[in-house]
């Protein structure tokens, strides 16, 4: 008799240090109740999460693999063994939904390709709240992940996302490592026009959330501080 293979669940997590449940689903306590084994970024953030929307669940019956870009390609289709073996597994971001901008979308692949079922949960997407609050065109828009860091490069890729935006409507989302959220801001008010709309949207879900769409000109007068907090920029032509 062939086993029934398990499921491979899409987990979402809270974005910062929220309640779990302020911010999920209950459904995605029943989920985490029911599995075992993960597929995660970080083991020890993992856990934590783990105890603190089901502090209940054992943690020594967790059964943790880290997916990241150290890992090998060859080392991903191993992972998703359990399904095979009629387990479910959940794969789980550091923040936010899993496979978005995140290195839990290889797991995703090799499942389709092993013929295992993939289950998206819902819970929060900063990319698409932050498309929500932005006023922008939502029907029409690109995530550009991390722009260059050498400054002349960043020049010329913010001019190109400000035509593309400009000549096709298309709102053009990225991000920055945290340490270095003012000098992206910084670099975007000195090399854009000063009529592109910009909305910053920070530590978004959090007591702290900030989210605010104003012209270049504006931005210039505006006294905000982004360091170490976690950032979407949103440019509108």
């Amino acid at each position: 008799m062939t086993t029934k293979k398990g499921n491979l669940y899409l987990i979402p997590c809270p974005m910062g240090d929220v309640p779990p449940l302020a911010v999920l689903p209950v459904s995605v306590k029943e989920v985490i109740e029911e599995i075992d084994y993960y597929i995660v970024e970080h083991e020890k953030n993992m856990r934590r999460f783990i105890k603190s929307i089901v502090p209940e669940k054992q943690q020594s019956v967790l059964k943790i693999q880290e997916i990241n870009k150290f890992t090998k390609s060859e080392e991903i289709p191993s992972m998703l063994n359990p399904c095979l073996e009629g387990y479910h597994v959940g794969v789980v971001s550091d923040a936010g939904c899993p496979g978005i901008a995140d290195p839990g979308a290889h797991a995703v692949h090799y499942a389709h390709e092993m013929g295992i079922k993939v289950v998206p949960l819902v819970g929060p997407s900063s990319i698409l709240m932050a498309m929500m609050a932005s006023g922008f065109n939502g029907q029409n828009f690109a995530f550009n992940g991390y722009l260059p860091i050498d400054k002349n490069k960043r020049k010329s890729e913010l001019k190109r996302l400000e035509k593309i935006s400009k000549d096709f409507g298309q709102s053009q989302l990225f991000i920055e490592t945290p340490y270095r959220n003012n000098q992206m801001l910084q670099s975007v008010i000195e090399n854009l026009n000063p009529q592109t709309r910009v909305c910053v949207a920070c530590d978004i879900t959090l007591p702290s959330e900030y989210i605010k769409t104003a012209p270049v000109n504006l931005w210039k007068k505006k006294k905000v501080d982004l360091h170490k907090r976690p950032t979407l920029f949103i440019i509108q032509g």
